[in-house]
């Protein structure tokens, strides 16, 4: 610690009650007891009442619960199976906003479902079924599963199969479009069908697939409330608390949610210290599309958006990540609060457009989004994450504390700390320079400004 922050009891005592606080590992427990808490869904409706409890509690001032419109998927059955004199069924899960349909064609192994691979499989593709893994080869930015389907189907696949690249018979699910029917099928097989159809595909075969779901009109619900003096400026923390229907969504984000709670109630134990109000929401039916930190964003008036944290990811591992979006200042904010405490932190500072700070960077809001890591680096991608695997036993309290205790001191400095807004041309090119561009407007989600 500073000197300064050695003189100030207040701060010390705060941290202190944060590391014997249970209340984020209860409301984690509370959520991961809700058969799910899909986009849309009873259960997600339900997980809104307890975060509004725990806001209250926790001292957040004016706590309302927002509702937004949404386009609710909801899951029916799926069948896949290689066809052909030797028949073949396997384990397969739709994708959320897939369509239903019913497609039979040729089995086309698209690697990792980069842009160079699926352009590489030409002609191969059209009216056929595209297998792409869940991973991305090491040394280039990571792929998004949204960008890997728009490629495939702008290049005439008929549907599309995300064959995960972790291993333990576990189908991964991730929405294909944002709150609205995706242009074809798709589902989710494990990594051991994928090996099983990688072959099947070289030796010419074929498969046959058959989604049932329905996309109906629906609504979310974002949890908002506030912190700190009543300033011009504000500071938006956002986590989401959905999770898809496949599983208990301990790590993704129930861990986000929990972090924020812990961080929230450590801010309101301090907001005399906080320079600027800090707004803290979570949001709905982020899983199926950012949609809640989309109607969040559509509330507030940007310009008064001094930054946003968003944490997606925090809590998990024991790692702190944080992603600075293309501003300096605030990875050298992340440095200064982590150095000061002595917790490492691992950066990256290239943007990108896959979570809720994305409604907010586009708008030229700096945004610093907290993620974590497994201390020895482990596997790249989400692991246990959009997977049945993904249950609370996965989780380590002291993950929820020490996080919390992070966020909140990146928070109460952030207050205190001018960042400039993120040029429009600047983050255009930065996306470029990534190669965003190409699968984000395949995607339909590339912004309309940018030409």
């Amino acid at each position: 610690m500073t000197d300064a922050d050695d003189r100030d009891p207040a701060l010390e005592r705060a941290i202190g009650r944060a590391w014997a606080d249970d209340a984020p590992w209860e409301l984690l427990t509370e959520l991961t007891a809700l058969d799910h808490r899909m986009g849309g869904s009873p259960g997600e409706r339900r997980a809104a009442e307890l975060v509004r409890d725990a806001f209250a509690d926790a001292g957040l001032r004016e706590v309302d619960v927002d509702e937004f419109p949404m386009r609710y998927w909801e899951r029916g059955t799926s069948e896949f199976a290689v066809v052909g004199p030797d028949e073949r069924s396997f384990e397969a899960i739709a994708l959320p906003y897939s369509p239903a349909g019913d497609v039979e064609g040729p089995l086309v192994d698209v690697g990792y479902g980069t842009p160079e691979e699926i352009e590489a499989a030409g002609e191969t593709l059209r009216g056929g079924i595209a297998v792409a893994s869940t991973t991305t080869p090491p040394g280039r930015r990571f792929v998004h599963r949204m960008e890997k389907f728009g490629h495939a189907v702008a290049a005439g696949a008929e549907a599309f199969v995300f064959a995960n690249h972790v291993p333990g018979q576990l189908p991964p699910t991730g929405a294909l479009a944002f709150d609205g029917e995706a242009a074809m099928p798709g589902v989710g097989v494990s990594a051991e069908t994928g090996d099983w159809l990688s072959e099947y595909a070289r030796d010419g075969g074929r498969a046959r697939l058959r989604v049932d779901a329905t996309t109906e009109a629906g609504t979310s619900r974002n949890v908002v409330g506030t912190v700190g003096p009543d300033t011009d400026e504000e500071i938006v923390v956002v986590a989401h608390y959905d999770a898809h229907d496949v599983a208990e969504g301990a790590l993704d984000n129930g861990c986000g949610i929990a972090t924020v709670l812990g961080a929230a109630r450590l801010l309101a134990r301090i907001e005399d210290d906080l320079a600027r109000r800090v707004r803290i929401a979570a949001v709905g039916c982020e899983e199926v599309g950012l949609l809640g930190a989309e109607a969040l964003a559509d509330d507030l008036d940007l310009g008064a958006v001094h930054a946003v944290v968003n944490v997606d990811g925090a809590g998990r591992f024991r790692g702190l990540k944080a992603y600075s979006h293309a501003a300096p200042e605030l990875a050298s904010l992340a440095d200064r609060v982590t150095d000061r405490y002595g917790q490492p932190v691992v950066h990256e500072r290239d943007p990108h457009p896959f979570s809720d700070h994305w409604p907010f960077l586009r708008a030229g809001v700096p945004a610093l989004q907290l993620h974590s890591d497994p201390a020895d680096g482990g596997e790249r991608g989400r692991g246990w994450g959009h997977t049945a695997a993904d249950t609370r036993d996965k989780v380590d309290p002291r993950n929820l504390r020490e996080h919390a205790v992070l966020t909140a001191l990146l928070v109460r400095d952030l207050t205190r700390t001018d960042v400039p807004r993120i040029d429009d041309d600047d983050l255009r090119d930065a996306l470029r320079e990534q190669a965003y561009e190409p699968g984000m407007r395949a995607s339909g989600i590339w912004p309309p400004k940018w030409k």
